[in-house]
């Protein structure tokens, strides 16, 4: 079977599935959605690079027991051929969509495939570079479940006329450098609320239907399992090391919480229309959300955010305001926007250090970090 012919769900490594991807982009390309893509802004998917010797010397000795357990799991690839569409694929009449919609649900898509596809670079990376066996291993498990992930969106972005160049962000795309225990806190965090985000949705549409109004969603059960065994991936990553959830790193682990609970609201706030088709308050489900990020991440973190203080609902909502009005002030341009945009971003920093300054919630954290994906 040659390389055209095939299909990246089916795909057995990273480098066999981006191939195929490879081989699709000669076919099919757009640049508005790649140029999309291409932007790199605070509240768009970034790519990572990292201190890779300091990954490859990481000894999984104390953790060898779950550390096995896992990476059998992820070798039976339970997933494998599920990333592709079948008779439960609906036909979308994307000329019909309600053009708010459709803008908002595109720019969701390629949101989601730069994100799952930044992934997949650090993780195929991660294991061109390295010599640790359990380490390359794992982050060639974890790069072929992102290149599928990836491929899957760029095939439902193809039938409105539109596509992700993979290879061209590859090359292109900025890179952020980030220290190794910052690329833990933070891709840990990004995996779990990604499970969290994706069964929300999917158990939201299993029960009401009538709002699922593509196909994709009915996919986000397995892809959430995805994501949920790559957060467990980097729990044990980090349980190797104590001195990575303890002590000053405590209030790391608290600036990612916060920074990646306020993304995500400010981005979802984003696209009234895409909620409002799911059926879906922002708010309801931001705070759904949160909660169930909060509970999983205290399999490894000793603090979770205090999601219900009074002060934390009315800040995120200044937050959101103050970007609305950043977007504003760069689209005024000159130097009244420019003034407007400083004002305006002073007024996010503030909030978010108002959130910062909200106290945490503390707990022990257990022994076994494993857990079984439940919602």
């Amino acid at each position: 079977m040659n390389i055209q012919s095939k299909h990246t769900a089916d795909a057995e490594t990273v480098e066999e599935g981006l191939a195929i991807q490879e081989a699709q982009d000669k076919q099919f390309t757009d640049e508005m959605a790649t140029e999309t893509a291409m932007q790199n802004t605070l509240l768009t998917p970034r790519f990572y690079t990292t201190d890779f010797d300091e990954l490859d010397a990481i000894d999984v000795s104390s953790v060898r027991e779950d550390w096995d357990k896992l990476i059998a799991q992820m070798l039976a690839d339970p997933n494998k051929g599920h990333f592709k569409k079948n008779e439960d694929w609906d036909q979308i009449d994307w000329d019909g969509m309600e053009p708010e919609l459709k803008k908002e649900f595109i720019d969701f898509l390629i949101s989601s495939c730069t994100a799952e596809f930044s992934g997949c670079v650090l993780y195929k990376e991660m294991k061109r570079r390295g010599n640790n066996q359990d380490i390359t291993q794992l982050f060639q498990l974890m790069a072929r479940d992102e290149a599928r992930h990836a491929g899957f969106i760029n095939d439902a972005l193809r039938e409105a006329g539109l596509r992700v160049n993979l290879g061209f962000l590859t090359q292109a795309k900025k890179y952020t450098y980030f220290r190794p225990k910052f690329i833990y806190y933070a891709t840990y965090l990004s995996e779990k609320i990604g499970y969290a985000r994706y069964i929300t949705i999917y158990r939201h549409l299993e029960a009401n239907p009538e709002h699922r109004f593509h196909p994709i969603f009915k996919w986000f059960r397995e892809w959430c399992n995805d994501e949920f065994s790559h957060g467990e991936a980097f729990a044990l990553l980090m349980k190797t090391d104590p001195k990575l959830t303890s002590g000053i790193n405590v209030y790391w682990i608290k600036f990612f919480l916060t920074a990646v609970y306020a993304t995500m609201y400010v981005r979802d706030h984003q696209r009234p229309a895409f909620h409002k088709a799911l059926g879906v308050d922002p708010d309801w489900y931001a705070h759904e959300v949160f909660t169930k990020t909060s509970k999983l991440s205290e399999q490894i973190f000793p603090i979770t955010l205090d999601i219900d203080h009074p002060r934390w609902q009315p800040t995120l909502v200044k937050l959101h305001r103050a970007n609305v009005d950043i977007a504003k002030a760069k689209e005024q341009g000159g130097v009244g926007g420019k003034l407007r945009q400083i004002s305006a971003s002073a007024r996010a920093a503030a909030c978010f250090l108002s959130l910062m300054f909200i106290p945490s919630k503390s707990h022990k954290v257990p022994e076994s970090v494993r857990m079984e994906p439940v919602y």
